[in-house]
């Protein structure tokens, strides 16, 4: 069904990732600025995620041996310091997602490129290194932002959902390695429904969230794919859901298979196999369009 399948790293089948985008409350406080400080629920929920949900997820990692991908708001970088230190000294990687959890599609390209900035001066202070992968605030990637991310250097990004497996981001003025996902395995939709938040919605059984996630797995391991799960600490790190999520990783790693790596690995896979000659990954030439194709009425 893959007709351009890669090469996985020592005969692996697929590749996978477990990435966690860790907002905490920024989100609730971009969303409602006016009162957010008066949502006390609501940001009890959220800082769930860096005070108690991240410790047990890197308490498993630890124990599988994994390193792995934690997008973060540099805002919350600078409110969490003590959980980024943690995620760092594991070994695992910090990508970029936005400063406060802003969507790059409602600014100006000048907006986009201060908070991005603004964004990879925290990220370096606080890791030692500049950020080599992105991931869009909900996934709300603009027409500058794979401009502004080639522009500063990044190696990939993980917001776009064009393929099964990776692809190029090209524009006009450099190229992206593109690591697709797509909501099928983002955790938001099976498990969060806050009145705060305005999302109301039927919260799944950890089982049968899990079961989706794992169908998605298994296609992506038959085909030869790369499979990426975009969760969140404070709603895969809760109690039961993390039982799930470590079953499926004792199911990952016994198979002795699947490449289980961070981003950043899997993307210098890509272009490694690319200058290798072992894979021509497909390209995407952006903008997808240079106008508006909404028909006007003449």
């Amino acid at each position: 069904m893959i007709k351009n399948p890669i090469p996985w790293p020592n005969g692996a089948r697929c590749a996978a990732a477990i990435t966690f985008d860790m907002d905490a409350d920024s989100l609730l406080h971009i969303e409602h600025p006016k009162n957010s400080l008066s949502k006390i629920s609501a940001m009890s929920m959220l800082r769930y995620g860096p005070e108690v949900g991240v410790p047990r997820i890197l308490e498993g990692y630890r124990r599988y041996e994994l390193k792995q991908t934690f997008f973060i708001p540099a805002w919350c970088i600078e409110q969490y310091p003590t959980t980024v230190e943690a995620i760092i000294a594991d070994g695992h990687e910090v990508g970029f997602h936005g400063y406060i959890h802003e969507a790059p599609n409602s600014l100006s390209r000048d907006d986009e490129r201060y908070w991005m900035e603004r964004s990879i001066e925290v990220i370096e202070r606080f890791t030692g290194q500049r950020p080599r992968g992105n991931r869009s605030p909900l996934y709300h990637f603009s027409d500058n932002t794979a401009d502004l991310l080639t522009e500063h250097g990044f190696l990939y990004d993980s917001s776009l959902m064009g393929d099964d497996i990776p692809y190029i981001l090209r524009t006009d003025a450099a190229e992206l390695v593109e690591l697709p996902t797509h909501w099928g395995v983002d955790d938001w939709p099976p498990y969060v429904h806050s009145l705060e938040l305005d999302y109301v919605m039927q919260v799944m059984s950890p089982a049968r969230a899990m079961e989706g996630f794992r169908e998605e797995f298994e296609a992506a391991y038959e085909m030869g794919g790369l499979w990426i799960g975009v969760w969140h600490p404070f709603v895969s790190g809760r109690l039961a859901r993390w039982r799930q999520v470590e079953r499926l990783i004792e199911d990952m790693v016994g198979r002795g298979d699947v490449w289980l790596a961070r981003l950043e690995d899997i993307a210098r896979h890509v272009l490694d196999c690319r200058n290798d000659g072992s894979y021509q990954p497909r390209v995407d030439d952006l903008p997808y369009y240079d106008k508006p194709v909404m028909p006007i009425k003449r």
